[in-house]
């Protein structure tokens, strides 16, 4: 059979799809035996994720690690255990036993309060409040709980009447904040209920039990084998735990994606009176080759993360990275061959009333009809997406990544209740977020503390006698804010610059939090610039054209801009951020807007792709860029908007896991993707097109060159029908 688009590529994928077809128990059957074992796989991954927080190379991480090495501990952010006394705390004799009681249920853990440094920076100003530090020892990580309830429960064993305690701190507080450790749902409930609101979406989609079967199946496949690929990568490199969750619901819809696409252009090719062999390498020549520039175009996406300097991240991007890889290998391969199986059988069971289902020639429908009015009347259609576009690309701007402050964890208990004790007594959030200094090389501790009481936003340091080991010792300093808070860069910065010359590096999760973000945007707009590089020559040689490439990328840039801007307005702003019991965060943790990036990116790109490798296929047919804007929107309508139903509601389920970080992460996605699916592919790209006509095809010689696109055939010129006169009278 030719090759209808003219490339080497599509020959192969034709070929592909015989050899399937040839073979498909084989193929089939190293499907199944793969999955089966990909179950397997899975179980074995619970012990091996990663689930540190590393910050290589940064001075205060380092600084940490080497306090953790000396000391034992500097690595966990210390919890707070508050005491309110209806006296003087001080000379509360039940109070210091307490402390005794509560440091002992974490032992190895190093203590501050009033009773070990006689230092009023303990106490509120009424002195009614007063409270311990303990810093837990060993080194950090996702799964290391705080203890907060063991350690309140000895704190408050023998308390006399009058006296309350509570324990709270960042790590209690983000405990709160997931309802401890059972809080949400479990990866598998997730998929499961994520699998279930697909299979609904397909039967209106479909009608027809094989076809809605298929991309369940394909989708089963796809991420039990990337759970094998992910176990295995376990032992090369560190893998992040939150990877689990991309890989069951970003892998559910990905690979529903990518079989919709491939199940649609079959029937499609059936209805043309095509047989199934015929009907296959039709559908890999065309609908393959997109899959394959789809998948490419989210792996991408997904090497930002590969190329930023942080294993958390880097882990997320190299596991994800094997989503779309494995998605696009089963699209290729096991649903071929299970389409040849069925063969015309795949339009049998009928489970939908036979009024809905696809009967085919879309452009007769709906979506043809949109695609004529978008044509008649593109400035105004245009204009309606572009303003949408702005306004929440506009909220987008007022983005603002960092780390959560601290009075804005959600949650209930001791956690909650300590953290308003502190400021009932008015005792600064700092002291939950401090920040310390290593001393090293035998120099005075106390030294470094007066340089840091002397900065300007620290209100208090002290050097416990108890905080050293050999030449080194440890500081404690509480800056006047939120270690979150806007301002607290300017304090490290000067405590900083106050340390020279003592021996002292600064250290402590406020510190790290800093460096952490200067390792994650330092280097993301180079990141960035070659994600869009590589992107735009991969467009440009699947569509043939600069124009749409160039188009795409930015359209992608917008569509990203306004899922940013719905994530600042619900969670940042507050504007409905209660549905998930969440007050306005004012910010959002700065590791969510990349991660929304990398899988946005690619994502919303596939139904760019869709449409307009549809638009160019009828181009190359008719020559006439209005029919080629119909025929692509009213052919892939159905099928872009089914795609990003499924993956919405994948997000959305995905917004129901523990952790306020997870939601606007979650809601992001969910919003980019229908937002892409509706208001860029159905207004703005054929809108644009139609406004920019034949230029939407241009690409100049030496761009062709240099991509080493084959040489176009000729486009057919459309050929006005010729009525013929009517014989005279």
């Amino acid at each position: 059979m030719s090759d209808p688009t003219g490339t080497t590529g599509a020959g192969r994928l034709g070929r592909l799809a015989l050899f399937t077809a040839r073979h498909r128990r084989a193929v089939i059957g190293f499907w199944v035996l793969s999955t089966l074992f990909g179950g397997f796989a899975a179980g074995q991954l619970s012990s091996r994720w990663y689930q540190s927080l590393a910050v290589p190379g940064q001075p205060a991480y380092e600084a940490s690690q080497r306090t953790l090495e000396a000391l034992g501990v500097g690595v966990r952010p210390p919890s707070v255990v508050v005491f309110h006394s209806r006296g003087d705390a001080t000379r509360d004799a039940a109070i210091e036993p307490a402390m005794r009681r509560a440091a002992a249920t974490m032992p190895g853990a190093r203590t501050s309060s009033y009773f070990s440094t006689r230092s009023d920076m303990y106490v509120s100003k009424d002195r009614h409040t007063t409270f311990m530090q303990v810093y837990p020892p060993g080194p950090g990580g996702l799964d290391q709980l705080s203890g907060a309830e063991a350690m309140r429960a000895g704190a408050a064993r023998g308390l006399p009447a009058g006296t309350t305690v509570n324990v709270t701190g960042h790590d209690p507080l983000s405990e709160a904040s997931t309802e401890g450790q059972g809080g949400g749902s479990g990866v598998l409930v997730e998929a499961l209920i994520g699998g279930v609101g697909a299979l609904v979406i397909l039967l209106f989609v479909f009608g027809t039990l094989p076809a809605v079967l298929m991309p369940i199946a394909v989708a089963i496949a796809a991420i039990l084998n990337t759970f094998t690929l992910v176990w295995g990568l376990t032992y090369v490199t560190d893998v992040s735990i939150i990877v689990q969750f991309l890989i069951a619901l970003v892998g559910l819809g990905v690979a529903i994606d990518y079989a919709l696409l491939m199940i649609f252009r079959f029937r499609d090719e059936l209805r043309e009176g095509n047989d199934v062999d015929s009907a296959l390498v039709e559908t890999m020549t065309h609908a393959g080759r997109s899959v394959i520039v789809s998948g490419s175009t989210v792996a991408i996406g997904l090497l930002a993360m590969v190329a930023l300097p942080l294993p958390l991240l880097r882990s997320m991007g190299l596991g994800g990275l094997l989503i779309p890889v494995v998605s696009v290998l089963a699209s290729l391969t096991l649903l071929p061959a299970i389409l040849a199986v069925l063969g015309e059988r795949i339009n049998s069971v009928r489970v939908m009333p036979k009024r809905l289902i696809d009967h085919g020639h879309p452009e007769d429908g709906a979506w043809g009809r949109w695609a004529r009015f978008v044509l008649r009347r593109p400035v105004v259609v245009g204009g309606a997406g572009l303003a949408i576009v702005l306004v929440l690309a506009g909220l987008g701007t007022q983005l603002n990544p960092n780390e959560a402050q601290l009075k804005n964890f959600p949650g209930a208990g001791t956690a909650i209740a300590g953290r308003q004790m502190l400021a009932d007594a008015q005792i600064t959030p700092g002291v939950m977020k401090p920040l310390n200094v290593l001393v090293e090389g035998g120099q005075s501790a106390e030294a470094a503390a007066a340089r840091m009481r002397a900065v300007p936003g620290v209100v208090a340091a002290s050097a416990p006698p108890t905080w050293r080991s050999g030449p080194d010792a440890l500081v404690e300093a509480f800056p006047a804010i939120d270690g979150a808070a806007p301002g607290i860069q300017r304090i490290v910065d000067d405590s900083r610059a106050a340390l020279s010359g003592t021996g002292g590096t600064l250290t402590g999760i406020a510190a790290v939090d800093r460096d952490f973000l200067h390792a994650l945007f330092g280097s993301f707009p180079y990141v960035l610039a070659g994600v869009l590089l590589l992107t735009l020559i991969l467009l440009a040689r699947a569509f043939r054209s600069l124009v749409l490439a160039i188009k795409a990328v930015v359209l992608n840039l917008l569509s990203l801009a306004a899922a940013f801007g719905v994530v600042v307005f619900v969670f940042q702003q507050g504007h409905g951020s209660g549905l998930w019991d969440i007050a306005a965060t004012e910010s959002v943790v700065a590791w969510i807007p990349v991660m929304i990036f990398a899988f946005l990116f690619g994502l919303s790109m596939d139904y760019e792709v869709f449409m307009l490798s549809r638009m160019r296929e009828a181009y190359d047919e008719t020559g006439d860029t209005d029919k080629a804007i119909e025929l692509g929107l009213a052919r892939t309508g159905k099928l872009v908007t089914s795609a990003a139903l499924i993956l919405m509601f994948a997000f959305l389920v995905l917004s129901t896991s523990p952790g306020y970080e997870i939601k606007p992460l979650a809601i992001g996605l969910a919003a980019g993707i229908i937002l892409d699916a509706t208001v860029i592919r159905a207004l703005l790209v054929p809108a644009l097109m139609r406004l920019l006509g034949d230029a939407n095809w241009w690409m100049p010689r030496w761009t062709s060159a240099v991509l080493r696109l084959p040489r176009p055939e000729p486009i057919p010129v459309p050929v006005a029908e010729v009525v013929p006169e009517a014989p005279a009278a």
